[in-house]
Formats: C-alpha cells, sequence, structure tokens
C-alpha cells in the first residue's frame, strides 16, 4: 500500500530573496568594492544577484561601465519607472544604477510621511533574485536609512584603522535604532575585513581588539590589499572577471563561500 507521501508530494518551499545593506559611514572603505565583487563571487557560484546602487555618487554602476543607461533608481523614486524597467544585466549581474539625481531625491524624502520605507515598496516588486545587495552611500543619511529599512541584513566591510572603531560604534548605534522603531527583523550578518595589510602590526593589533571586544560576527575570510581590486573598475568589471588569479579574486570568492554557509 502506498504511503501518504507518495500520494501527496512534499511542498516545495522557495527561497526568499536576501536584502543586504552593505554599509560604512565613510568614504574609501571598500564598500563599493565588497558590493561588485561579492556580488560577482556569488554569482559564480550560481546564485542570482541584484546590486542595487543607491549611492548618488554612482561608483559602483560606473565600476561596472554602467554610466549612462536609459534609466536609473532615481526615476523609481519618482514613481516614472518601476524597478524592473531599470535592471540593466551587465558581467553575470543585475545592476539598478544609480545616478547624482538622488541627491535631489534624498532632499525631498525629509518632508515625505513613512520616507524611510520607499525603497522597501520598491523592492517588493522584485522576484527570482537570491540576494539583492544594497550599495548604500557614504553617510549614515536618509537612502541609508531607506536601505536598513529594506534590508534583512547588514554587511559592514571594515579597515583596520583605529579611527574605524568610532566609525563602527555609529553604525552600530544607527542599526539598534533602526531595529527598534523601523526594522525588527534586522540584523548584522557581519564584518568584513577589508584591505588588510598583514606586514603592518597595526592592522592585526586592530583585528585582535575587533575579535575582543565586539560581539558580532567578523567573517574568517578577509580581503587583502590587492592592486588587482584597484585596476577593475576601469575595464568596467569584476575583479573576477578581470584577474581570476588575483588574490582579491581568491579573496572574494572565499568571502562569498563562507557568506553561503549562514
Amino acid at each position: 500500500m502506498c504511503c501518504d507521501s507518495c500520494i501527496y508530494p512534499k511542498k516545495i518551499t522557495m527561497a526568499k530573496t536576501k536584502v543586504v545593506a552593505v554599509i560604512n559611514q565613510k568614504g574609501g572603505t571598500g564598500k563599493t568594492t565588497t558590493t561588485i565583487n561579492l556580488g560577482s563571487a556569488l554569482s559564480k557560484s550560481g546564485k542570482k544577484v541584484l546590486l542595487l546602487d543607491l549611492d548618488p555618487q554612482s561608483n559602483l554602476s560606473y565600476s561596472l561601465a554602467v554610466a549612462s543607461p536609459d534609466a536609473t533608481l532615481a526615476e523609481v523614486f519618482l514613481g516614472n519607472k518601476s524597478v524592473n524597467e531599470v535592471i540593466v544585466e551587465k558581467d553575470g549581474l543585475w545592476i539598478v544604477p544609480g545616478s547624482n539625481e538622488l541627491v535631489d531625491i534624498e532632499i525631498s524624502l525629509v518632508t515625505q510621511p513613512e520616507r524611510e520605507k520607499f525603497l522597501k515598496n520598491i523592492l517588493a516588486e522584485v522576484k527570482g533574485f537570491d540576494y539583492v545587495l544594497i550599495d548604500c552611500p557614504p553617510s549614515l543619511s536618509v537612502l541609508t536609512l531607506n536601505a536598513l529599512t529594506a534590508a534583512q541584513e547588514v554587511l559592514i566591510p571594515l579597515q583596520m584603522e583605529v579611527l574605524t572603531l568610532q566609525g563602527l560604534d555609529q553604525i552600530m548605534n544607527t542599526v539598534e535604532k533602526v531595529r527598534k522603531t523601523l526594522n525588527p527583523k534586522l540584523s548584522i550578518r557581519g564584518i568584513v575585513v577589508v584591505m588588510f595589510d598583514v606586514r603592518r602590526k597595526l592592522s592585526q593589533e586592530v583585528l585582535e581588539y575587533l575579535q575582543e571586544n565586539v560581539k558580532e560576527k567578523i567573517f574568517k575570510n578577509h580581503i587583502r590589499l590587492n592592486v588587482k581590486l584597484a585596476e577593475a573598475p576601469s575595464f568596467g568589471k569584476s575583479v573576477l572577471s578581470y584577474d581570476a588569479s588575483s588574490n582579491g579574486a581568491k579573496d572574494y570568492q572565499a568571502l562569498a563561500a563562507e557568506f553561503m554557509e549562514e
């Protein structure tokens, strides 16, 4: 006699899209580099990844040679386009391009009711992706609050410098406030050590301090200083496409593998 499981097939649960905000309120901290190359490594591991350029400087879009798109995220905020209409495919990734018009968007959001929820509503239309990685502005601004309200997780790229410790406290406090007031499901996925110079004693000292004093996860795979990471944007590529044999490519592949283990 056939069992019940033969008659009624098991229910298949579809994985939900994981939205991750990549934040650091300082510029030049490897935020955009991490968004692009972690996204690329996840894509090359078989995941479908959407990168969203929320930074008015549009460094992510430029770095992937999406400098003059037909439409950008700003038009989605204005209601002139849906998010699916502005997505561009490049280098094995899907990209929602940014533009400097996001500066005006941010100013206009200040007076809007529920101004922190615009991006959450926008991303509700996005389907079929394993990950959405949001490259946030280098500030704890209204746009960044939109990203934190829309995301389930936060990823923090961090250089091993003394001044970054103060900035980390500010990020932690902001995430906690957003969790209490806007997004109770928000969590910190972890800290990614970037631009790590193994030759500098200070780098190791700061890392040890973090490991001893920060309760949040610090990814074991660090991103070393690597010239190929700096060169890749000039060719409109991720470092994995530009030079797959480089330390930068290897480091982000290792980080992606650890990232997917969670």
